[in-house]
């Protein structure tokens, strides 16, 4: 295991100990588990365009031409889109 030193702005130092506190972790515990997540969501985001990209696309369109075409069921809809912030992949 590897020790790593990270600087961090005191506020931010603060609401990370207040919640892992709150959820019973340690620091160290929350700051994996948090970096684990990122590195987990990346790691799909690039697995799901490289399977899209090898995909048969005629055979995915012809299994989407089988969904029906119907408004989501209440409480599946997508949020409103947020106004004023761009994600940025970091």
């Amino acid at each position: 295991m590897t020790t790593l030193s990270i600087r961090v702005p005191d506020s931010l130092h603060r609401a990370i100990k207040e919640l892992a506190t709150k959820d019973g972790y340690s620091m160290n515990q929350f700051l994996v588990t948090a970096a684990a997540e990122k590195l987990a969501a990346l790691e799909t985001v690039d697995y799901l365009r490289e399977r899209a990209a090898r995909a048969n696309l005629k055979e995915f369109d012809r299994l989407l031409s089988l969904v029906p075409d119907a408004e989501p069921d209440r409480g599946d809809e997508m949020p409103p889109p947020k106004r004023g912030r761009t994600k940025r992949r970091s």
